[in-house]
């Protein structure tokens, strides 16, 4: 294998390679843990615990983004993730992420590592709580909890499905009160809406490659963490635990850098440099905050091209707006661009369409003739029996409507699928 490092750079490589050497056996003795791990061991008041600090500045890139991305949000946008008010200004939130003895969760289960992440004056620190045996776990529940007391809150990845119910019951079964109450942003919720569709799936690891552009080396994979702290609770060395220290940094890392990224979006969105699947995303966010602003996004995602099935979902929720407001027009046409989807048959738009037809401009026989049109595709799609049911029960009443009218009206122009331009926006309101 060759290598295009200059004598400098290579000086440099050897250097670290010795220094690391040193760290891991010292002269005259074998190095100890929190010598390996670069840690001290503190004094609680039910004993001690392993902690080990690291210090970054807040130009500190990891992938493309800088920690100060997150340590400069404002509380509204953490609101909005977090679909719950916002903190108050100048909360100190804790980027919180755990290593566990295993994945099933309940009374059995320990957090023998826990990473907390904070900003403050002049930078962020990483604490990592680790508990050296088991029955060291009070004094890292002592350590967390007078940590926690300092804090406003919580953000984590997933962390209300798995880190937070942990380190209650710990709390719980340690007898010490667990503050239910803190705000608490779980980033999941908002990666899934703005790359579900478009990644192979929202794993962390998953968007620090697409989205933050991060490439870990020498990673040990979450699945061997647990195996790595029983093997060192067996043989007392250190092993794979510098690894586990090093992963479990960077989640927390990736976790603040992602926070970052999310939050500039929101606050640029609509963004027109954004893939149109991530603006559908921004605007599933802001719809329940600021309506227009969510709206913005789909029109924009819109523009920029989003396919199917995305494309659909959207045009049906702009038509639902546009109905909200009672412009019937404006609705119709985005439910007759959903039906030109080449992708499945989806019964909601034929079913407006016929509705604004004869309910709205009583005109019995275009409704019908929508309806006679949805049949044909949703048999030939094979929809389910219920789906031709209702559009068999619906065509049969319009057609006696039509009869007792005396009417035999024309059939309804062409929805086939053709290249069709975004509707026009109609006044805003």
């Amino acid at each position: 294998m060759t290598s295009d490092l200059s004598v400098s750079e290579l000086g440099q490589v050897i250097r670290r390679l010795q220094a690391k050497s040193l760290l891991r056996h010292p002269a005259g003795r074998a190095a100890s843990l929190e010598e390996t791990l670069g840690g001290t061991v503190e004094e609680t008041d039910h004993g001690r615990v392993l902690l080990v600090r690291r210090r970054f500045d807040l130009d500190h890139r990891h992938g493309q983004q800088t920690l100060s991305g997150a340590g400069e949000i404002a509380s509204g946008p953490l609101g909005v993730l977090a679909r719950a008010g916002p903190p108050a200004p100048g909360s100190r939130l804790l980027y919180l992420d755990t290593e566990t003895t295993g994945l099933a969760g309940g009374t059995g289960t320990y957090a023998f590592l826990v990473g907390v992440g904070f900003f403050d004056s002049d930078g962020f620190e990483v604490r990592q709580y680790f508990m050296r045996d088991l029955d060291e776990e009070p004094a890292l529940l002592a350590a967390l909890d007078a940590l926690f007391r300092e804090s406003d809150g919580f953000v984590t990845y997933n962390g209300a499905g798995f880190d937070l119910p942990l380190l209650e019951t710990r709390f719980v079964l340690a007898r010490r009160r667990w503050r239910g109450d803190r705000f608490h942003l779980d980033l999941l919720g908002a990666a899934r809406r703005l790359w579900s569709t478009r990644l192979a799936d929202c794993r962390l690891g998953t968007l620090e490659q697409h989205v933050l552009h991060v490439s870990r080396d020498d990673d040990l994979p979450g699945a061997l963490i647990p195996t790595a702290y029983f093997d060192y609770l067996r043989r007392k060395r250190a092993g794979e635990l510098p690894r586990v220290f090093e992963h479990n940094r960077y989640d927390i890392l990736s976790l603040v850098a992602l926070t970052g990224w999310v939050a500039a979006a929101m606050a640029r969105a609509p963004e027109p440099d954004l893939h149109p699947e991530e603006l559908m995303g921004l605007g599933r966010l802001w719809e329940t905050m600021d309506p227009d602003r969510g709206l913005a996004c789909y029109r924009m995602a819109l523009e920029r091209g989003l396919g199917s099935p995305g494309r659909e979902r959207v045009l049906l929720r702009l038509a639902r707006r546009e109905k909200g407001l009672a412009r019937w027009d404006e609705a119709r046409a985005l439910w007759e661009a959903a039906t030109r989807s080449e992708h499945g048959f989806d019964p909601q738009p034929w079913e407006e369409i016929a509705k604004v037809y004869e309910h709205r401009q009583r005109d019995f026989a275009a409704a019908r003739a929508v309806v006679e049109e949805a049949l044909t595709r949703a048999r030939a799609h094979l929809a389910p029996e219920r789906v031709l049911g209702a559009f068999e029960h619906r065509l049969g009443r319009l057609t006696r409507r039509v009869i007792g009218a005396g009417l035999d009206g024309p059939r309804l122009r062409d929805l086939s699928p053709t290249p069709t331009s975004l509707p026009p926006r109609g006044p805003r309101g």
